[in-house]
């Protein structure tokens, strides 16, 4: 039987875990705010503004390891806009690598068999086929040396440099050292003799030619002699073709698929949410310090999938929401200078407050993403909500709330609830029914609501036809705004 002592050791035992695995209930806001659903921008936003401090010790417990960067250490500013910059291959590559190993793989074949083949890489801009390209002829070599293959020539080539488009042929020709007796003819009827015989030549030839379709002339002669040059019973062409147009094949190459010669087809798709926000995360994990609140880089992913997946646009907004923060350091900088000479020449008045002195900027936050992206994605809509009389704003403000969920459509008297008490709550005296009634026939007019048709006006069922995200960019700066996301 176990002595008293042992019944008192296993119970403090049990019991001592519990204080370090219980966690504050604090924490479990921010938490929720970061796995907001990608439909919940302005959901996240109101999170964010309310809960700022929480989230953002989060992200340090988080990511403790990295400190806060200071946007006012010039060196520290220039390495985060060059981690950003397009022009900036990150080291790794993520999110590409299914179409990476196809590629690769076709390649891997023609050169372990010394076969010609084509490949026709399409996708949307900004999808990352020219920087696979580039990934794939280092790991092409990489093999063949290690597998002790011939390492292949490579030939990589931005059509649009070419002043006329016969000159890739004259590129190819070039790559050819030992061409024996040469011959008179063209550059192109070099390479089809060459190719028509046996020839000494052991190496194969990787040809990447990037905006493929620079090439396309009027009788499509250009494109078809390239890709025919991988069909001759000695060729040693490896051609990979890039261009954004996913039917080229189809539409300028017929008589390749009537001779059976089609290329393969390989369409990178446009990236989705997840995608960015982890391909920004790769980038910024190469810099010691922190630099963008979590959730900004998700409003961005979000936004930009939505638009276009274009990964290009993703850096560049990025890029914009730093120089919004440094355009706040800097009005911060004069606003503190002005309460300094104000409370210097009047005695009686205290100095600067402390929190203004207090305040720091050392992250990019989720307000600066939007402005980024306002400025990015202005639409004409965007235009016509700003330029609306304050009224109109607040009502489509009331309707962003009111609609905000699953609910679809409701009828005017409803949304004039919702209207009179973001007024009552911004301390502006709200319009009458029958005034309100008119200014919502106006706003359909424009097509930013639709008005049902009933006798009563308070019944006529009203169905918002604005993005959610529209408004929000076109209203974030108004002071009632914020009533709207409480």
């Amino acid at each position: 039987m176990p002595s008293i002592a042992s019944k008192r050791k296993l119970r403090s035992s049990a019991t001592t875990p519990l204080p370090t695995t219980a966690s504050p209930p604090t924490r479990k806001s921010p938490r929720r705010c970061t796995t907001a659903t990608p439909n919940s921008v302005t959901t996240v936003v109101r999170k964010i503004l309310t809960d700022e401090n929480h989230i953002e010790s989060c992200e340090l417990e988080s990511k403790s390891v990295r400190s806060r960067w200071n946007p006012k250490d010039g060196e520290q500013l220039r390495m985060v806009k060059e981690v950003l910059h397009l022009s900036t291959a990150p080291s790794t590559m993520v999110c590409r690598e299914e179409e990476q190993n196809v590629v690769l793989g076709f390649c891997k074949g023609c050169v372990e068999h010394e076969k010609a083949g084509s490949l026709y890489i399409c996708g949307c801009p900004g999808t990352g086929k020219s920087l696979s390209m580039e990934k794939v002829k280092v790991n092409l070599r990489n093999w063949a040396i290690e597998g002790g293959f011939s390492v292949p020539e490579v030939l990589s080539v931005n059509c649009t440099s070419m002043s006329n488009t016969t000159d890739i042929f004259t590129k190819i020709l070039g790559l050819h050292k030992t061409l024996g007796k040469k011959d008179s003819g063209t550059p192109l009827k070099q390479l089809q003799n060459l190719y028509s015989h046996k020839s000494p030549t052991t190496n194969m030839i990787l040809i990447v030619a990037d905006e493929l379709d620079y090439l396309i002339t009027k009788d499509r002669a250009v494109l078809h002699d390239l890709f025919m040059l991988t069909t001759f019973p000695f060729s040693r062409c490896i051609l990979i073709g890039v261009a954004n147009a996913i039917d080229l094949a189809d539409r300028f190459l017929p008589r390749l698929t009537a001779l059976n010669c089609k290329p393969s087809v390989v369409t990178f798709r446009a990236y989705t949410k997840d995608q960015i926000l982890r391909i920004l995360e790769e980038r910024l994990n190469e810099l010691p310090y922190i630099v963008f609140q979590h959730q900004a880089l998700e409003l961005c992913a979000r936004k930009v999938a939505a638009a276009s997946g274009d990964m290009r646009n993703a850096l560049s907004i990025c890029r914009s929401a730093i120089e919004m923060l440094e355009a706040e350091i800097r009005d911060s900088a004069c606003n503190l200078n002005t309460l300094e000479e104000k409370s210097s020449s009047e005695q009686n008045l205290p100095t600067a407050p402390d929190f203004v002195k207090k305040q720091e900027f050392d992250m990019v936050r989720i307000d600066h993403m939007a402005l980024a992206l306002s400025k990015t994605y202005r639409s004409p809509v965007v235009d016509t909500i700003q330029s609306l009389p304050h009224h109109q704003q607040i009502i489509l403000c009331s309707s962003m709330k009111h609609f905000r969920g699953s609910k679809k459509d409701s009828n005017l008297g409803e949304l004039y609830k919702s209207y009179a008490g973001i007024c009552k709550s911004s301390l502006i005296p709200p319009a009458g029914i029958m005034e309100f009634s008119n200014m919502c026939r106006v706003l359909n007019d424009q097509g930013l609501i639709k008005l049902g048709q009933s006798r009563d006006d308070k019944l006529r069922r009203v169905t918002p036809k604005v993005d959610e995200g529209d408004i929000t960019f076109a209203l974030q700066g108004i002071r009632f705004f914020r009533n709207c996301l409480q």
